[in-house]
């Protein structure tokens, strides 16, 4: 049975003196706006979501090269040598099969749809994620780095030696999330698969360390859900989203709040409650 009610979410994340996200087009340092705010896209977001499904033990059709579990060294191999011809003229067994397919969607470029001679599958997932941003705008520390070996026998060291590494402080990250009955639908996307991202969420950044994010320097503070008592939703997933309000404290704890909206009788409108998990 696929997804019963809508459902909303948010997830605060404290960074500290690490790189949460780094931008290739601009020397690896942490993603910001035009105005100072910090920034972690989609992309690594569901990244990482994956990840912690496949520590499960639960099929992932995208994979990435330093996470790869089935040995498949593309997409296209993994999605022609896991499913039969018969299997591959539609999206229903891809669904059924990855779990990311069903959440977040996948377009599947069939071999010869340039020349007409085949077809391009797209399946649009109801699992949305937003980018992350700060609540605040955040200071990057750049620091300069030195190899003390070289890099091959007898030599020495030469120029490429020296490089940057670059880090934020101190911030409070949040991204949003929604899941669509209406599109669960399509692809079979049900209560117990929003039930595993639900408890996955507050541990998104275990087994997660790197030399740009060493352990315990990114953490899910909280989670915030919200369950919605029809398909459609009570609300728009704007509104109830812009219903958290964030409070960033010196210590880096924000104070979380709730402003529900109100009827024209100043009466609270029956929005979804939210329930708030902690990180682990």
């Amino acid at each position: 049975m696929s997804l019963t009610n809508k459902k909303d979410f948010a997830v605060i994340i404290r960074v500290k003196n690490a790189n949460p996200n780094g931008d290739p087009l601009s020397e690896n340092r942490p993603r910001i706006t035009a105005d100072g705010y910090g920034e972690m896209t989609d992309v690594c977001l569901k990244r990482k979501i994956r990840n912690r499904l496949m520590d499960r033990g639960i099929d992932i059709f995208v994979q990435s090269d330093d996470n790869n579990i089935d040995g498949f060294a593309s997409l296209r191999e993994r999605f022609e040598k896991s499913l039969t011809a018969e299997q591959r003229k539609n999206g229903e067994a891809a669904c059924e099969k990855w779990f990311d397919v069903r959440a977040f969607g996948q377009v599947f470029a069939i071999p010869g749809a340039r020349s007409g001679e085949g077809v391009s599958i797209g399946i649009r997932g109801p699992v949305s994620i937003q980018s992350a941003f700060s609540i605040k705008p955040v200071s990057i520390t750049s620091v300069q780095i030195t190899k003390s070996v070289s890099g091959e026998s007898g030599a020495k060291k030469g120029s490429d030696t020296m490089g940057m590494k670059h880090r934020i402080d101190s911030g409070i990250y949040v991204f949003f999330g929604s899941m669509n009955p209406q599109l669960a639908v399509k692809t079979g996307f049900s209560d117990d698969d929003a039930k595993v991202i639900k408890e996955i969420l507050p541990s998104l950044f275990e087994n997660d360390a790197s030399s740009a994010r060493p352990e315990g320097s990114m953490e899910v503070l909280n989670v915030v859900w919200w369950e919605h008592n029809c398909p459609s939703g009570q609300a728009s997933s704007a509104k109830v989203h812009n219903s958290l309000r964030l409070e960033e404290t010196e210590d880096f704890n924000p104070v979380l709040s709730f402003d529900p909206a109100k009827g024209p009788d100043d009466a609270d409108i029956n929005w979804p409650r939210p329930v708030v998990l902690n990180g682990i």
